[in-house]
């Protein structure tokens, strides 16, 4: 990489335009590849959870980076299990808030405070992160919209719904600074919360 020239990476990064250009088709594919798998022990598929964690954010009156992000939290688990939650927040990092990102990466740790203490683990570990400013919203996210979302009685809107979301979302100019509001928390929920 040291001896290419301008001109050679210029080159290269006009022949990846289109490949970037498709991202939202690759994570549908993703999330399609999802609905394909169950975990051993689990009535839902991935994308069934995902789907009616953002069923319930969209209910919820919240935006379209929170649907998103709820759509997308545990997209790494298919390749990272063990760490999931911040796989999953690189994926949507360049193209949400940036409060967005740090709840889907932390949610894991959030989440522990429903089964941990089963595990030998400290349910609490979440309370490191008791003084930054997206604490309550991770685990408002957590109670509101991925604990509960494991039902497969629950009326979940299918994934065509929300492809829109997901190509206007990843269409966006990836880092943009209007977009990520770096220190900004948004609300989860809107009015009809």
């Amino acid at each position: 990489m040291k001896y290419g020239t301008r001109e050679e990476y210029l080159l290269l990064a006009e022949l990846e335009k289109p490949f970037v250009a498709m991202t939202a088709d690759r994570i549908l594919r993703e999330l399609e590849r999802a609905g394909e798998e169950t975990l051993e022990g689990y009535r839902i598929s991935r994308l069934q959870h995902g789907l009616q964690s953002a069923t319930r954010a969209e209910r919820d009156g919240a935006d379209i980076d929170w649907i998103v992000g709820a759509l997308l939290h545990d997209i790494g688990d298919g390749l990272a299990p063990q760490n999931h939650d911040r796989m999953s927040a690189e994926v949507i990092r360049p193209f949400v808030r940036w409060d967005v990102a740090w709840v889907v990466e932390h949610h894991g740790i959030f989440q522990m405070l429903y089964y941990g203490h089963h595990y030998g683990w400290d349910r609490n570990a979440r309370d490191r992160y008791r003084d930054h400013p997206c604490f309550d919203s991770c685990a408002a996210f957590c109670e509101r919209w991925d604990q509960s979302s494991f039902d497969p009685d629950y009326d979940t809107l299918p994934l065509a719904h929300f492809e829109p979301l997901v190509r206007k979302v990843f269409g966006r100019k990836a880092y943009d600074p209007d977009v990520i509001r770096e220190g900004h928390v948004s609300s989860l929920m809107g009015a009809n919360a």
